[in-house]
């Protein structure tokens, strides 16, 4: 018989073979709804053969509205490596905004709980954090001291372990920086060092700092703040032992109240030389330190090595290679400072 259009399909065939299929009219409701339910498992099946999109998590004592920069070099060193925020990779962000270390252990548990691919953290009090927290997770950190000494990896090479990233030394450039700093204020007898009783570093800084003292012949004069009250008390106590000038610690607590240090220093005319320089920007007379960025761009390349099959423990710890001097003369000026030729042909940037 002639067929009807395929739009009058139903009162077309009377032949037991439907479609050249083989389908009887009884069996045709049934092989219909067979097709429509494969036709309807397909997207699901897409899905679940589509890649779990991974997660990072970030613990950081540095806060976030206190220097976005660290972020963005974060987030740029995850560029680099193939991996972008929010498109294949997600990032869970814990922050220790006010200085708190005892948060710490709480923030490290709850991202682990989570399930991180990997757990990220900086600095020290952060990264040792995360140590205690998971032997499993990889961790990446970026820290201002030695990681061997601190012992979160065994070896600078070979790590072992769960744990790698990269180091900016704030704590080993500790003595150096006494060296400028009195090259800056030849006439000083005694220097003063801050430093923070919170911070699981603060004993290794004021060993290292005092040998350094002792070696140019120098008086090390130590002053602790642990909260931002202690500021205050902190510099009233250098003022009255005549302490010449002062090192500020690596220490992001201190980090976090910059503007506040670097006006108490101008208020009591005492010359400090800083670890970072962000302090130097906000009016602080002189720094020498690597670059925090460059570490923490440095370290999510690791985290892009990691979340692509590597191992933490075959990844050797960075090291800076470059380190900046920068001076503020204005500030020089204001506490009737002569910055030495030498010193000022030393600074690889100068504020004026």
């Amino acid at each position: 018989m002639r067929c009807a259009p395929l739009t009058h399909l139903k009162t077309c065939y009377t032949s037991p073979v439907i479609l050249g299929l083989g389908v009887s009219p009884m069996r045709r409701r049934e092989f219909i709804a067979l097709i429509s339910s494969g036709v309807a498992a397909w997207p699901l099946a897409a899905r679940a053969q589509q890649p779990k999109v991974p997660v990072i998590g970030y613990l950081s004592s540095f806060p976030a509205n206190i220097n976005p920069k660290l972020t963005q070099a974060f987030r740029q060193g995850l560029n680099d490596a193939g991996f972008v925020e929010g498109r294949n990779v997600t990032i869970e962000y814990r922050w220790d905004e006010e200085g708190r270390y005892d948060r710490l252990p709480t923030m490290a548990a709850d991202l682990v709980g989570r399930r991180v691919a990997v757990l990220f953290a900086s600095p020290i009090p952060a990264a040792l954090a995360a140590k205690a927290t998971t032997a499993t997770i990889p961790i990446v950190f970026a820290i201002g001291s030695d990681p061997v000494e601190t012992g979160l990896v065994v070896s600078l090479n070979r790590p072992g372990g769960n744990v790698t990233g990269a180091t900016f030394l704030s704590v080993e450039l500790g003595a150096k920086r006494l060296e400028l700093l009195r090259d800056l204020v030849p006439k000083i007898a005694s220097i003063g060092l801050l430093v923070n009783p919170n911070n699981p570093n603060a004993a290794a800084q004021t060993k290292e700092m005092q040998a350094a003292a002792t070696a140019l012949g120098l008086q090390l004069n130590i002053v602790t703040a642990g909260s931002e009250s202690d500021f205050e008390n902190a510099f009233e106590t250098l003022v009255r032992q005549r302490t010449n000038a002062l090192v500020l610690s690596a220490d992001p607590f201190f980090f976090s109240h910059r503007d506040q240090l670097v006006a108490l220093a101008m208020g009591r005319s005492v010359p400090v030389i800083y670890y970072a320089r962000e302090f130097v920007a906000a009016g602080g007379l002189i720094s020498y330190a690597s670059s925090f960025g460059d570490s923490f761009r440095q370290a999510a390349t690791y985290v892009g090595r990691i979340l692509k099959g590597e191992k933490a423990a075959d990844l050797p710890v960075l090291q800076p290679t470059k380190f900046e001097l920068v001076i503020n003369l204005k500030t020089a000026k204001a506490l009737g400072l002569e910055v030495p030729p030498t010193v000022l042909a030393r600074a690889d940037e100068v504020i004026e």
